[in-house]
């Protein structure tokens, strides 16, 4: 009985032993998927977007050339205007009593020239005839002459007061819209002082400043789309139709002018359109870009996760900051700090790691 005994803690010994022996099975390590993208140079880059502002193409600034108290407006915005219709008068009994004494002295100038007419007419028959003497004949010419200049500065000096009484009274120069108003009835409003924006055109166009970068690459009947965000993002086809061949004063852009095309009755004045330009693909105009996805921003400036592949199915993801360029409808351009060929994360930036591994599948 004893040997069975230490027969049978022999056999559980051993068999003890061989189990301890048998190693854990390894756990594989799970890795959190990842998108990513490749930074690439894109011909896209001359896909272009920039900001400007719907107008008529024929905007008239009605203004006097005199000043004084206003005393007819027939002025409200939106009102519809016909050419000659009466819009605004101010207060010019000054002038108007200028072209009254002009009126009355051109009346006098008239009676003498017509008085120093029949004068010279029969002093030259009595001349003829030999009843009067030449210095009679010379005296009524010179009287003739006379009168005729200051006839016709009379004439001249009323066309000049008609005009002093012109320049306080605004007809309507063409018919349209009143796009807007600036003054009030009665006011005091000075020489050249703006009243009222007259909409003459037939169609829209948009107003912009593009960059120097960019205004080389722009030409005269160059096509582009205009989309209007007031107008649940409706695009328009329109042409350019004027460039600016200097920069405008007070800003470092080049005005443009962009005529819309079709019907274009539901654009109004002061809207904000965004207009995408289509550039001709050339070698030394593609740019290096990253997407929009891929960018993050902290206190030290823009940064993108790169991934460095450790083999095809596993990667370490790597903050690393760069200088952002312009924004493009594919991605940021990139002008430093990134090259071509990198794989970035696109997503899920907030919860990255830097040096967390990541799987690529």
């Amino acid at each position: 009985m004893k040997t069975i005994y230490y027969t049978l803690i022999l056999s559980i010994s051993i068999f003890a032993s061989a189990c301890s022996n048998k190693k854990e099975p390894v756990q594989k390590e799970k890795l959190r998927p990842v998108k990513y993208a490749e930074v690439t140079y894109s011909g896209i880059g001359q896909v272009r977007s920039f900001n400007g502002t719907a107008r008529s193409d024929k905007e008239i600034n009605l203004s006097f050339r005199t000043s004084g108290i206003l005393t007819t407006l027939n002025i409200s915005a939106g009102q519809k205007v016909l050419k000659g219709e009466l819009l605004a008068q101010i207060d010019n009994s000054e002038a108007r009593l200028s072209l009254e004494q002009s009126l009355s002295s051109l009346n006098s100038s008239k009676a003498n020239l017509n008085t120093s007419t029949s004068t010279l007419e029969r002093t030259k028959t009595l001349f003829e005839k030999g009843s009067a003497s030449l210095s009679d004949y010379e005296n009524a010419k010179s009287s003739f002459a006379s009168a005729e200049a200051n006839f016709e500065s009379a004439k001249r000096s009323v066309e000049i007061q008609k005009k002093q009484v012109g320049y306080g009274i605004i007809y309507a120069p063409a018919d349209g819209i009143i796009a807007s108003k600036n003054v009030e009835n009665n006011e005091n409003v000075s020489a050249g002082s703006l009243i009222a924006v007259l909409n003459a055109g037939r169609s829209m166009e948009i107003s912009l400043g593009m960059p120097e970068n960019v205004i080389n690459r722009v030409h005269k009947g160059m096509k582009v789309r205009a989309k209007f965000p007031a107008l649940q993002g409706k695009t328009f086809d329109g042409v350019i139709n004027e460039i600016a061949p200097s920069v405008e004063s007070g800003s470092a852009t080049y005005p443009v002018r962009i005529k819309l095309l079709g019907e274009t009755s539901d654009v109004k004045s002061g809207m904000a359109a965004n207009i995408t330009f289509t550039f001709p693909k050339t070698d030394n105009q593609e740019v290096l870009i990253v997407p929009i996805s891929a960018v993050g921003e902290d206190s030290k400036g823009n940064f993108v996760y790169v991934i460095e592949k450790q083999n095809d199915a596993v990667g370490v993801i790597k903050k690393q900051h760069f200088t952002i360029g312009e924004l493009s409808p594919v991605g940021f351009e990139v002008k430093n700090g990134l090259k071509s060929g990198q794989i970035v994360a696109t997503a899920g930036l907030q919860t990255l790691l830097d040096g967390q591994k990541v799987s690529l599948k």
